[in-house]
């Protein structure tokens, strides 16, 4: 049996089944786990303590004290999976099989960071999973596979997380096993189209909402940084409000009015009026007493 040695620079809940896949299967070895040097995952380094596998940090992968460590191991293949560092040609390419990234995200579009997040909010129907080759720019590599999950108005953030994990998982493990089986060809991202879409990182300040714009995407702003997120934030009487989730409501008129203000108050939650009708909002904290006539900010 011919045995693929694999790197795995990983890092998070991403990376974790899709080791447990390939440490069952015995054409794989595992020679080293590198995680990511400012927070080594802890997961990781159990596992590969339990496995006795090296698991090690460096600032810069592409160091040349890194380069000889990384030749010492002998790899077929390097993998990365939620890595934060680029690997510049002479670490990429050191492997004979190159080394390859899974990406949550249906390239050539939405390549870069927070896809799922931006996938909701950008309305998607559905989101990509992705592995491809790693080459000198960023998501923008040779695809070797992909597979498409239908998203509707019943997903948020956490259930596409739910089935980010494994699809990822999945995705990358047969990848392998194809690569095993000699099937190597990627199909270059400019077939697809010839520009695809980049997307910035999130960060401090991106959670809050703007309610002058309509409740569709309202609703869909919400729903992208709901709990494991950040949560939605808004401000009233001088406080802050976590808005966690909304509800579209069922035939609710477009009319102009003021945005931001609270139209009523039920026992589901209460009613803010958007650019073009109103949403309820039915998961919050920070508001003990929602009052009508009450205005967000």
């Amino acid at each position: 049996m011919n045995v693929t040695t694999i790197g795995y620079f990983a890092d998070g809940p991403w990376s974790h089944q899709a080791l447990d896949k390939l440490l069952e299967d015995a054409s794989v070895r595992i020679a080293f786990i590198c995680a990511r040097s400012d927070r080594p995952d802890p997961v990781l380094r159990e596992r590969a303590r339990d496995a006795g596998i090296d698991f090690i940090t460096h600032e810069n992968i592409n160091a040349d004290d890194f380069l000889d460590r990384m030749k010492a191991y002998g790899c077929d293949l390097f993998v990365s999976m939620s890595f934060n560092q680029i690997f510049r040609k002479a670490i990429r390419e050191l492997p004979p099989l190159g080394t390859i990234n899974c990406h949550a995200g249906k390239l050539p579009f939405y390549r870069g960071r927070n896809i799922l997040n931006w996938a909701l909010i950008n309305d998607e129907k559905d989101f990509g999973v992705t592995v491809h080759y790693v080459d000198g720019g960023i998501d923008t590599g040779d695809i070797l596979a992909q597979s498409s999950l239908p998203i509707t108005d019943a997903d948020s953030y956490a259930t596409l997380l739910e089935r980010a994990y494994p699809a990822c998982a999945g995705l990358l493990y047969d990848t392998i096993k194809a690569m095993q089986a000699g099937q190597r060809q990627g199909r270059p991202q400019r077939d697809i189209h010839p520009v695809g879409l980049y997307c910035t990182a999130r960060g401090p300040g991106d959670e809050r909402l703007t309610w002058q714009q309509s409740s569709r995407d309202v609703f869909n702003f919400v729903r992208a940084i709901c709990r494991p997120g950040p949560e939605a934030r808004t401000m009233l009487r001088g406080g802050e409000v976590r808005i966690n989730r909304v509800e579209l409501v069922p035939d609710a008129p477009a009319y102009k009015g003021v945005t931001g203000a609270i139209l009523g108050v039920d026992k589901a939650g209460f009613l803010v009026k958007t650019a073009d009708s109103f949403v309820r909002v039915v998961e919050w904290a920070g508001l003990e007493k929602p009052r009508v006539g009450d205005r967000f900010q």
